[in-house]
């Protein structure tokens, strides 16, 4: 790695004393964008001195760097077997804990809740007080409320402590990914790095497809086998490893924000996280219990304006800040005066509303309506692993030479078609191999491209101490998009449902076995899910043209903030 010039060194030093100091307040012309980009290259050099004898254009060792790729990709590979073991076991732990099926959706949503929110606040923390501390900490904290959880005996000390799970992982994830864009330089080994972590949170060697392949199977065969309780202890057991590695590879930070002169500036803007922790809280809890409630019941709608009205006083609260630079915004509202900026992510909250509802949906379809049990569900889902780790692997390396826009494309060209194979009136005998088997291939082949894109460009449109920040902003996008997505997707489906069996909308029951009614719903949810990823086409087409290739060495150095 070369040493960074006196000049560089300079530059990098005067940017970041008056970054502290508040005169870098907003952001900067395109004349100043490449002399901060340059800048923060070179002063990460200097801050994160390499190992010794490391491969050309690694920060470390080749062997180190793999291990830091396979540790904090462990928090997307947990995150996603959490979620995907639990929804498979999820009618179990309902009967075991004698839950109402009107309430059982919480098991899941709990943890959701938790993660979507805290989010932001978790990313700030980490950008403040340092990447390894809170990723090691999540990841510990994962596994004591896991481990918990099984032996807890009643509804709400189990909702609570699923809660608690999310609200770890809430801060290992967006951290994983800040570690991974901040030890890597732009080039080839951070494409590979962000690759192997993301694809819808994807990887090969072990992202979310495994994750998720791995959660069915786990789940499948303990349910099928034993007790569903030891479910959580493999994932007790897989966060408690997590944190051990990470403590032992990760490297402590040579900088971060708090330090001496920046401590004012870089606290925590405790005001701003309250407002919109509470805000997306309130929405998402709104949006939640819409479907199981009745939209029409009274305080649904108003907690929803409420929600809305404190997001939007968390916007303000952020611009006064950034304005007067009386202290550090948890959020730069500048940023999105970036119109690539705030396409990236409304199509993340469009793609990952229409990934997650395909799949939400193919699950209903395998287990509720064609009567599967949770073992024969699971095996159907497992191309979505094979694939996903495949596409990874050639992502990182398309990442380098083909234009982002096209990748954004196809990515999401791929998810909507996918949808729209579960929409279309096939005979629901159809065997699973004529449309079943390419639906699936489709899906995870689309978020394995559109995952990565997303992330880098995140990455490279903000500076070093954003990186956390970002990556939760990336995720809140997408939590807020999935509740929002799958709620007018529910509300379509029993809406269908309703007018099939001729009874009212609050009256419409489940699912049933081979139903017209049922599969009617089903596909009325599946063409929303596709409208969604078409949706997210348009969006692409319309902003990301001429965006250039996003992971090509050298690209950052014009890209990396986002004024362009």
């Amino acid at each position: 790695m070369p040493t960074p010039t006196d000049d560089a060194l300079e530059k990098a030093v005067v940017i970041h004393e008056k970054r502290d100091s508040g005169e870098v307040a907003r952001p900067p012309t395109s004349d100043q964008s490449t002399i901060i980009s340059e800048a923060e290259v070179d002063i990460g050099h200097v801050f994160d001195t390499p190992e010794q004898n490391q491969p050309p254009g690694l920060p470390f060792s080749k062997g180190r760097c793999i291990a830091i790729v396979a540790t904090v990709t462990g928090a997307s590979f947990l995150n996603t077997m959490s979620g995907q073991a639990v929804v498979i076991i999820l009618p179990t732990i309902g009967r075991d804990l004698d839950i109402p099926e009107a309430r059982v959706q919480w098991v899941v949503s709990a943890y959701s809740l938790a993660f979507g929110c805290f989010l932001l606040l978790w990313g700030r923390i980490a950008d403040i007080y340092g990447k390894r501390k809170i990723f090691i900490w999540g990841s510990a904290w994962v596994a004591v409320t896991t481990v918990i959880n099984p032996f807890l005996p009643n509804e709400i000390a189990f909702d609570l402590f699923r809660g608690l799970q999310g609200l770890g992982a809430a801060a290992n994830v967006p951290t994983a990914i800040g570690i991974l864009a901040t030890t890597f330089p732009p080039g080839k080994a951070k494409n590979y790095a962000i690759s192997c972590y993301g694809g819808k949170h994807q990887h090969p060697p072990a992202g979310a497809p495994l994750g998720a392949v791995f959660g069915n199977l786990i789940a499948g065969f303990i349910a099928q086998y034993t007790s569903w309780k030891w479910v959580f202890g493999v994932i007790a057991i897989m966060a408690a490893a997590i944190t051990v590695a990470a403590t032992a590879i990760i490297p402590p930070p040579k900088h971060t924000l708090l330090q001496e002169g920046a401590s004012v500036k870089a606290s925590v803007d405790w005001i701003g996280a309250f407002l919109v922790t509470a805000g997306l809280f309130a929405l998402l809890f709104a949006l939640t219990e819409g479907n199981v409630v009745g939209w029409s019941t009274p305080w649904v709608p108003v907690l929803i304006v409420v929600s809305l009205a404190l997001v939007v006083l968390f916007v303000f609260w952020q611009r006064h800040l950034e304005n007067t630079g009386t202290r550090a915004p948890i959020m730069k509202v500048s940023i999105f005066h970036s119109k690539r900026f705030s396409a990236a992510m409304a199509i993340m909250a469009l793609f990952f509303s229409s990934f997650n509802g395909f799949l939400v949906y193919a699950t209903y379809f395998f287990q509720n309506y064609q009567g599967l049990s949770p073992l024969d569900t699971t095996l159907r889902f497992i191309p979505t692993g094979v694939v996903g780790v495949i596409t990874a692997a050639v992502v990182s390396q398309l990442l380098a030479v083909v234009p982002t826009y096209m990748m954004l494309a196809v990515g999401n060209l791929c998810v909507s078609v996918a949808c729209v194979l579960f929409a279309v009136p096939i005979p629901p005998d159809t065997t699973y191999w004529a449309f079943g088997l390419p639906a699936m291939v489709l899906s995870v082949f689309g978020a394995d491209i559109t995952w990565p894109c997303l992330i880098l460009f995140t990455s490279h449109s903000l500076p070093q101490e954003d990186q956390a920040l970002g990556a939760a902003l990336v995720n809140a996008m997408g939590q807020v998009g999935r509740a929002i997505g799958l709620a007018v997707a529910t509300a379509i489906q029993t809406a269908a449902m309703a007018k099939e069996r001729g009874v009212p909308v609050e009256h419409v029951g489940r699912i049933e076995e081979w139903e017209v009614a049922s599969l009617l719903g089903l596909r009325g949810a599946e063409w929303w899910n596709a409208a969604l990823g078409f949706g997210a086409l348009a969006v692409v087409l319309a902003t990301f043209r001429g965006s250039g290739i996003i992971g090509k060495v050298g690209v950052p150095k014009h890209q990396s903030t986002v004024i362009h």
